[in-house]
C-alpha cells in the first residue's frame, strides 16, 4: 500500500499535500493510513449522502479516524442526491461536485482498487463503445488520483485489520440491485473459475494497455482535427481519406467541443457516415442546447457544420 501511494505521489504530485475520499469503507480507509504515512500532509474528505439512517454518525466516525491516523484536517461534506438518471449515478454526481469544491486546489485521492477496475472494464466492455469505454480509470485525471489500481481488495482489509481499524461495511455494497455489485459477486468470480484465475489482474492490464494506445490516437487525432479544421467547421478533404479510427476521434473532439454530450458509437458512426457514405441524407442529432434545441451535425459544402435543428432545416431547404 505504502509504495502505491509512494510511486503515485513521485509521479504526480511534487507539492506532497493530498486530500483523500474517505468514505470509511476499507479501501479509503487504508489509501488514507498510507497516504498519511508517505504525503507530507493529507486532508480528509468525507462525502455523507444521507441516503442511509445514521449517514451522519458514520461519516464523523471515518472523519475521527482520519485525525486518529495523522490526517493534517478532516470535513464531513453533506449533500443531497437528487434521483435523475439512477441513484447510482446521481450519487456519483453529488460526491465529485462536493470533492471537488472543497479539495481547495489538491489533488485528491480515490480509493480505488485494482477490482475495481477490473469491474469498470468489464461495465465498459458491455456499453460496446470501442476501446476507450474499456480503458477504465486512469491512474491521474486531474484532480483525480488513483494510487490503488495495481493493489487488490483484499490487501486494503489487510491492511485496516494490521492496524486495528473498523471498517464501515456500506450495505450497498452488497445490495444486488446494483449492477457493479452482481460483477463483483457474480460475474468475475465465475470468470475466474472458468478461466482459471487471473481474471481481475488481466483486465486491469488490458485497462493499462488500452489507455496507452488511446493515448497515442488521442495525440495524433488533435493534430488532424488542428488541419482539418476551417474556422467552426471542418474540412471533408483533409478527413476523408483518414483512417476510421482516427477520423471519428476527431468527429468525437469537435462534437464535444462544440456542446455534445453523452455521444455513443451510433451517434459517432452517423456523422462519419456524412464523411464517407455521403447520400443525400439530413443531419444526425447529437445531442442537446441548454435553450431545448438539439445540436445537429449536418455536411454542406465539403465542410461539416453544426448548429440547432433551426439550422437543420435552412441546411436541408438549401440541398433541396
Amino acid at each position: 500500500m505504502r509504495h502505491a501511494v509512494r510511486e503515485w505521489l513521485a509521479a504526480h504530485a511534487p507539492g506532497d499535500e493530498v486530500a483523500v475520499a474517505l468514505s470509511g469503507g476499507a479501501d479509503s480507509l487504508a489509501l488514507t493510513a498510507a497516504a498519511v504515512v508517505e504525503a507530507g500532509a493529507v486532508d480528509a474528505l468525507v462525502v455523507d449522502h444521507g441516503l442511509q439512517a445514521g449517514s451522519a454518525a458514520v461519516a464523523a466516525e471515518a472523519a475521527a479516524a482520519a485525525i486518529r491516523l495523522g490526517c493534517r484536517s478532516a470535513r464531513v461534506l453533506p449533500v443531497e442526491v437528487s434521483r435523475d438518471g439512477g441513484l447510482e449515478a446521481a450519487a456519483r454526481r453529488a460526491r465529485y461536485a462536493a470533492l471537488d469544491a472543497a479539495r481547495d486546489g489538491l489533488p485528491v485521492l480515490l480509493g480505488h482498487t485494482l477490482d475495481d477496475q477490473a469491474e469498470t472494464v468489464l461495465l465498459g466492455l458491455a456499453r460496446g463503445s470501442g476501446g476507450r469505454s474499456i480503458q477504465g480509470m486512469p491512474e491521474y485525471a486531474a484532480p483525480w488520483g488513483r494510487p490503488l489500481l495495481g493493489v487488490r481488495r483484499p490487501v486494503t482489509r489487510a491492511l485496516c485489520a494490521d492496524l486495528g481499524l473498523t471498517p464501515h461495511e456500506d450495505p450497498h455494497n452488497s445490495a444486488p440491485e446494483f449492477t457493479r455489485v452482481r460483477l463483483r459477486t457474480e460475474a468475475l468470480p465465475l470468470l475466474e473459475e472458468v478461466l482459471g484465475g487471473g481474471v481481475a489482474a488481466a483486465l486491469a492490464r488490458t485497462a493499462t494497455h488500452l489507455q496507452e494506445d488511446g493515448a497515442v490516437l488521442d495525440t495524433l487525432a488533435a493534430e488532424l482535427l488542428a488541419a482539418a479544421l476551417d474556422g467552426e467547421t471542418l474540412s471533408l478533404e483533409t478527413l476523408t481519406t483518414a483512417p476510421p479510427a482516427l477520423r471519428r476521434r476527431v468527429v468525437r473532439a469537435w462534437l464535444l467541443e462544440h456542446g455534445a454530450k453523452s455521444l455513443t458509437d451510433s451517434n459517432l458512426r452517423a456523422v462519419d457516415a456524412l464523411i464517407t457514405n455521403w447520400r443525400g441524407q439530413g443531419g444526425v442529432a447529437v445531442g442537446g442546447l441548454p435553450d431545448g434545441t438539439r445540436l445537429v451535425a449536418t455536411r454542406e459544402r465539403g465542410r461539416l457544420i453544426l448548429g440547432s435543428d433551426q439550422s437543420e432545416s435552412d441546411s436541408d431547404r438549401h440541398h433541396h
